[in-house]
This record gives structure tokens, sequence and C-alpha cells, in this order.
């Protein structure tokens, strides 16, 4: 069967003792990418001296992954009183959470470039204040400073998205299924403490604004943890190029980005198949942020009720991150998963059809745990399908850009269908659809090939 020449079959590789994530090499070559020439020892001692605090990355890369849901988590218990507050119909409340999605995946691409420029250090730090200043602006009293906000949020979630798994790739790289379930679980659970506060943080700051901007706190928090890494990486450095960036020339490494091999990652079959199985699970997931406790609260369920039925839901997923990328990286394969977890969702969804508040807390199990193994299987797969990390953190950019716009258009069009038809039939429909183009996504996209430079 012909493949593209990009992707080859694991099984025509020479037989290899290390398990599949350890194929990695340890350290990226440590040449200048500005002057093409060795660096001193000075800079190799600095850049070596940053992997030797493992406890400061691992506490980073906690407090990131756990800002990178719970920003918009919160809004979705509180959608209901921030649309009457404004009178904004179900369309257009619906854009709170849709802006977020579409700056994700429109600042996703700028994330590698910054990341060479300054650093993945400083960009993530950066990403973290912008996130801090977008929550914040997120609740001014104009209108149009809500979606400002939300576009700022959006665009700080998208450079922790696309840098996280590269970073993993090349600090950790004979532990990246680990560490993936490892930050997952922890954005995760961020999203679950954000869902499951926020009625009660809005009737104890006396409103849903003092419940939104609480959620500055911890992104602040993740941003001071932050700056020593960022204070260490530019002390090894020269050119303003980051010590902890796994820098690359033509002659040493292979094609610089942007040179016509760089560009062939977007004529991958396999790496459009990882993007748009990334879009479909984000598309779900965003669509459960935005309307599952609507979808209760309509069926007569009240508003706390019903956010700690969603908060329920984001917290199993914890169940599903963690322990799906750790199968992941022991089976050659994730075909199998990749149709386990968008059958869990399916199966949850299909309930919300049925009896959305009679077995609410049955459905909302099955699909936080479908959901939180899909993300974790997305996530994963960036990492398998690929041999170094930079062809990672490409595919990482390429899939979170396309699969995040493609996302955006979830909780909007699921809005519109909703307020033209007055009911959740046809939009749950819809989405039992998505899940069926997901299954059969997962069965390419798990696929043991990996993508070549």
């Amino acid at each position: 069967m012909p493949t593209h020449p990009q992707e080859e079959r694991s099984l025509s590789r020479p037989q290899l003792p290390e398990p599949p994530l350890t194929r990695i090499a340890a350290e990226p070559p440590l040449v200048d990418a500005e002057t093409d020439l060795r660096p001193t020892p000075e800079v190799v001692a600095a850049r070596r001296g940053l992997r030797s605090h493992p406890a400061l990355l691992l506490l980073g890369i906690v407090l990131a992954s756990v800002n990178m849901r719970a920003s918009l988590a919160g809004v979705s218990p509180l959608l209901g009183e921030i649309s009457d507050h404004y009178g904004l119909s179900a369309t257009t409340g619906s854009l709170v959470t849709t802006i977020p999605l579409v700056f994700m995946g429109l600042a996703s691409p700028l994330a590698p470039r910054l990341a060479r420029r300054w650093g993945t250090e400083a960009v993530l730090l950066a990403a973290l204040v912008l996130l801090c200043g977008g929550v914040l602006l997120r609740v001014a009293p104009p209108l149009a400073a809500l979606f400002a906000g939300g576009a700022l949020v959006g665009s700080g979630i998208a450079l922790l998205n696309v840098l996280m798994p590269g970073l993993i790739k090349r600090d950790f790289p004979h532990r990246a299924a680990g560490m993936t379930a490892l930050y997952t679980t922890a954005m995760i659970g961020g999203a679950t403490l954000s869902a499951a506060a926020a009625v009660p943080l809005e009737n104890a700051l006396g409103g849903w604004r003092g419940s939104l901007a609480s959620w500055s706190l911890p992104a602040a928090v993740a941003a001071a943890a932050w700056l020593p890494q960022a204070l260490l990486a530019r002390r090894g450095t020269r050119h303003g190029q980051a010590a902890a960036v796994p820098v690359r020339t033509a002659t040493a490494t292979g094609p610089q980005p942007g040179s016509k091999a760089g560009r062939g990652l977007a004529r991958s079959p396999l790496a459009w198949q990882v993007t748009l199985f990334m879009g479909l699970q984000s598309l779900i997931a965003y669509v459960t942020i935005a309307w599952m406790p609507t979808i209760l609260t309509d069926d007569g369920m009240s508003k706390g009720a019903a956010g700690l039925v969603f908060a329920f839901s984001t917290l199993v997923q914890m169940a599903g991150s963690f322990l799906v990328p750790l199968l992941a990286g022991r089976m050659r394969s994730q075909r199998l998963l990749a149709v386990a977890v968008a059958a869990l969702m399916a199966s949850g969804i299909a309930g919300l059809l049925v009896a959305p508040a009679g077995g609410a807390w049955l459905w909302a199990a099955l699909i936080g745990v479908g959901q939180g193994g899909s993300v974790g299987l997305a996530l994963t797969m960036m990492v398998l399908r690929t041999s170094d990390a930079h062809t990672s953190a490409r595919l990482s950019g390429m899939a979170q850009t396309w699969g995040y716009l493609l996302a955006a258009a979830g909780p909007l069009v699921l809005g519109a269908v909703h307020q033209a038809t007055g009911g959740w039939a046809l939009p749950i429909g819809l989405m039992l659809a998505v899940c069926a183009a997901l299954a059969l996504l997962g069965l390419g996209a798990g696929r043991d090939r990996v993508i070549r430079p």
C-alpha cells in the first residue's frame, strides 16, 4: 500500500531495544541559530544548568496547565447571568465562549516564531501575563471589554497549548507520555475547580464579575513561577536566543522552519488526521463547556445543581486524561483507544437527548471520561507521531491552529440551531455525528506511523 513520503510504518524500521517513547534524543544539538557556530563553554554550562532544576520546571508546567481551561470553564455556569445582564440572544451569548476559541486558533501559529525569537520559557511567561490581563479585562463594564478580554484569554491559552508538547518532548524525552498525562490532568483539574466554584464565588463576591475576575489570581501565581525559568534561560544565551529552545540549523539538524521541507508538514495526510482529531475532540469539549449546564437547566434542573453536574463531568475527565496517554505510550497503535473515547462521549451525549436531568450524573461521567481520554490522546499523538521535538512543536502548532478554529464553530453553530429550532434534539444529533467522525479520524491518526522532516 503506498504511503506518503513523509510517513513510514514503524514495522519497517529496524528493531530497537527501547520502547517507542525512548527513540528521541535526550538533548538537542547545542548550536547557535544565528551564527551557526558552537556556543561557548559558558553558554553550554548555563544550558545544562537549566536542566538541573527539574522541580522548578515541573512546578511551572503544573501551574501553567491549571490555567489552560479554568478561565473558560468558569464562564459556562454563569453564561445565563452574563447573557441576561447584556440582553444577549443564545447565538450572541455563545460568542462569549466562541471568541476565545477563535483567537486560540489565530494565535497558535505565532507561538513557534515567538519561541524561536525570545525562548520558550519567556513566551510561556508572557502567555500567563496575557491570560491574567484578559481575565481582568473581561469583567470591565462595557460589552466590548467582555469580548476583547476573551480574545486575550484565548491568545494566552494558545501560546500555552502549542508550546507545552514541544517543551515536554524536549526536556522529558523518556517520560513524554507520563508528563503529558500529568499536564492534561492538571489542566482538567483547574477546569473542574473553576466550574464547581463559579456559582459559589458568584454568591460570595457579589456577582458574576467577581467570580470571573477571581481566576486572574492563579494566572498571576503561575506567571511568578515561570519568571525564574525565563531568567535562567536568558542567562545562558547569546543574540537573544533562549537556551531552552531546541535550536536547529540546516547543516546540523535538517531544514529550518519555513523552508520547502518545513512547509511539507501541511502535505502530510497523517498530520492532517492528527489535526482534525484534535479539532473535533476540542469542538465536543467546548460545546459541552458552553451548553451542558443550559441543557440541564432547560430540563428543569436548578442552576447550582447543573453547575455541580458540569463540574463532576470535568472532574472525571482526569481519569481519562491520566490513563489514556499512559496506555497510548505502551501501544504501537492507538486506533482502539480513539474509537473507545469517541464511543464513551457518544453514549453520554445520546443520554442528554433521552433524559437530560434524569440521568445527568451518568451522562456527565461518560462524557467526562471520554473527553479526558480524547484530549490526552490527541496531545499524546502529537508526540508519538513525530520523530523529534522540533517536528512535535510544529505539528502541535498546526493541530491547534486549525483544530481550535474548527472547534470555535461548535458553540456558535449549536447555539444558532438551538435558537432556530427552540429545542436541543437537533443540536445533540449533530454532536453524535461529530463523535462518529472523530472515531473515523482516530483510525487514521492512531496508526503506527511517524511524520519525518
